[in-house]
């Protein structure tokens, strides 16, 4: 029986905290040792008004369009403060969904997406939107900073008249855990991976936080793997390469992105219960 694709592998994850969990089992059951390397705290906007504001007129709105889970769960959480929900949203309004995350919650919540692009990114949503866009009035809850503005620019391009409001809001934590400082001192880590452009700007901050100038350093020898197109631009200019790049852009194509990366590549640590974590190196 073939061992798994990242057997004896170490890998750090940077997502939100809140968020690694399926990640983390998507990469052990590939055979990885994990490494949590939160990069992202996922908290309200500065204020809630203007999503309020919208919220409370969602009846004027013919689409509602998301673009992560972290909008799904702010909306909903809003819209149950007013005793509404998704589900219970006017007929009128149709969902359209970026990613196979951001469908999978709109379906436990019972409210599923009218439209989901074939791939995992704003522009096939662009692409392959069912409708023009002319005259129609959409609403884009995102991310209060950082956010693409893509979908709303292209949309109103369109002729279509975009609302785009923060939802909620994505920081840097304080610092490293000890895990990931003592993995990175030690030179276990084979790869990190990254699932936004943010968790890139914010790993960047958080090592320099911890090692000083020299943090980059701490990466020669570490594959760098990225979700999608834009997350790969950031790597790009604040790491200076991608190792690799998932294709499709969503956690099992980053799993597999991985195993890609690293598998010409000399193994940096063994499975825990293999001693030494350099005995692959020489």
């Amino acid at each position: 029986m073939p061992s798994p694709p990242l057997a004896g592998r170490t890998v750090a994850v940077t997502r939100a905290e809140t968020q690694l969990g399926e990640a983390r089992q998507l990469f052990e059951q590939a055979g990885a040792r994990v490494v949590d390397l939160p990069a992202l705290v996922v908290t309200p906007p500065d204020t809630w008004g203007p999503l309020d504001d919208a919220l409370a007129e969602l009846e004027d709105f013919h689409w509602l369009v998301f673009s992560s889970g972290n909008g799904v769960d702010a909306v909903e959480r809003r819209l149950q403060r007013r005793g509404r929900c998704l589900a219970g949203r006017p007929r009128s309004l149709r969902i359209a969904a970026v990613g196979r995350k951001t469908a999978a919650q709109l379906d436990t919540i019972g409210a599923p997406a009218d439209f989901i692009p074939p791939r995992f990114v704003a522009d096939s949503l662009l692409e392959h939107f069912p409708v023009s866009g002319w005259g129609l009035r959409l609403l884009l809850p995102r991310v209060q900073s950082g956010g693409r503005t893509l979908l709303a620019e292209a949309f109103a391009e369109a002729g279509a008249r975009v609302v785009e409001v923060a939802a909620y809001e994505t920081r840097c934590p304080e610092g490293l855990p000890t895990a990931a400082v003592a993995a990175l001192e030690g030179g276990q880590l084979d790869a990190i991976t990254f699932s936004s452009a943010k968790t890139v700007s914010n790993t960047a901050r958080l090592l320099e936080g911890a090692f000083g100038a020299t943090w980059q350093g701490r990466l020669e020898d570490v594959a760098l793997v990225s979700i999608g197109p834009q997350t790969s631009l950031r790597l790009r200019s604040a790491l200076g390469r991608v190792d690799a790049e998932a294709d499709p852009h969503d956690l099992e194509g980053l799993v597999r992105a991985c195993g890609e990366a690293l598998r010409a590549r000399p193994r940096r640590s063994a499975s825990p219960d293999a001693g030494s974590a350099d005995r692959d190196r020489h």
